[in-house]
C-alpha cells in the first residue's frame, strides 16, 4: 500500500475502535437508565432505555459495513484483521447487551404500570454492579489492547450466575408462600435473568479482546475444562 493508503488505513482503524466505545457507552446508559426505571418508577427512564435500543442497533450496522468496507478495501493481515474481526463480534455483544437493557426497562414499565410498588425484595443490586463493572472493564480493555483483565471478569460473571441462582430461589419461594405475587416475581426473574445475560455478553467481548491482543481463541476453554470435570459449562 501507499503512504498515503497506509494513512487512510491507520484513520478508518482508529474511528472504527472509536465507534466501539462510543456504542460502548450507548449501552451502558442504556442499562443505567433501565434500572433506574426499574427502582424509581421513572417512565421518562424506562422509555429512553425503550427507545435508545434503535439507535444501539443503528450504531452496530454502521460498524458492521465499515469494517467490511475495509477489509474488502484494504484487506489486512495479522493484528488488523484480528482488530476488525474482534469489532464485528464485540458490537454483536453490545447490541445484544442493548436488548436486554430494554427487556429490563419494558419489565420495569409492566411492574409500575401494574400499580407494583412494593414487588418481592430480591438483591439485584449486587449482580447489577457486577454486570455493569464486567462491561467496562472489557470495553477498558478493548480501549487498551490489554487482555489481563480477563480473569477478574470469568471470577465476576460466576458471582453473578450464582446470584442469579440464589435470586430465582427467593423467587419461587415467594411465589409459593404467596400465589399474588407470581406476576412481579415473574417480572423480576424475568429482569433477574436479563443481568445475567448481559454479564455474559460482557465476558464474551473481554474473551473477543484476548483474541484481537494475542490472537488466541479462548472462548470455549471453560467448556472445555468444565466438560471434562463432568460439570455444566456457561452457555
Amino acid at each position: 500500500m501507499t503512504e498515503h493508503t497506509l494513512k487512510q488505513f491507520d484513520i478508518d482503524l482508529d474511528r472504527i475502535r472509536r465507534g466501539v466505545l462510543q456504542m460502548g457507552g450507548m449501552v451502558e446508559a442504556q442499562f443505567t437508565k433501565a434500572l433506574e426505571g426499574l427502582r424509581s418508577g421513572d417512565m421518562a427512564s424506562i422509555e429512553a432505555a425503550i427507545e435508545a435500543d434503535k439507535s444501539v442497533n443503528l450504531e452496530q450496522i454502521r460498524l458492521d459495513n465499515a469494517c467490511t468496507h475495509i477489509i474488502a478495501k484494504h484487506q489486512p493481515t495479522a493484528s488488523d484483521l484480528r482488530l476488525l474481526l474482534t469489532v464485528i463480534k464485540a458490537v454483536s455483544d453490545l447490541e445484544r447487551v442493548g436488548d436486554e437493557a430494554k427487556k429490563i426497562a419494558k419489565a420495569a414499565r409492566r411492574l409500575h404500570a401494574n400499580g407494583t410498588s412494593s414487588p418481592p425484595k430480591v438483591g439485584l443490586s449486587h449482580a447489577t454492579q457486577l454486570a455493569l463493572e464486567m462491561l467496562r472493564a472489557a470495553l477498558d480493555g478493548f480501549a487498551r489492547g490489554d487482555a489481563g483483565e480477563i480473569d477478574a471478569i470469568r471470577l465476576k460473571d460466576t458471582e453473578v450466575d450464582s446470584d442469579f441462582k440464589g435470586i430465582t430461589r427467593q423467587l419461587i419461594t415467594y411465589m409459593v408462600e404467596d400465589p399474588r405475587t407470581i406476576t412481579s416475581s415473574l417480572e423480576l426473574l424475568f429482569i433477574a435473568k436479563a443481568i445475567e445475560r448481559i454479564g455474559d455478553h460482557a465476558l464474551n467481548i473481554a474473551e473477543h479482546v484476548v483474541y484481537m491482543v494475542s490472537g488466541e481463541d479462548v472462548r470455549f476453554t471453560k467448556a472445555q475444562t468444565s466438560g471434562m470435570s463432568g460439570t455444566e459449562a456457561r452457555p
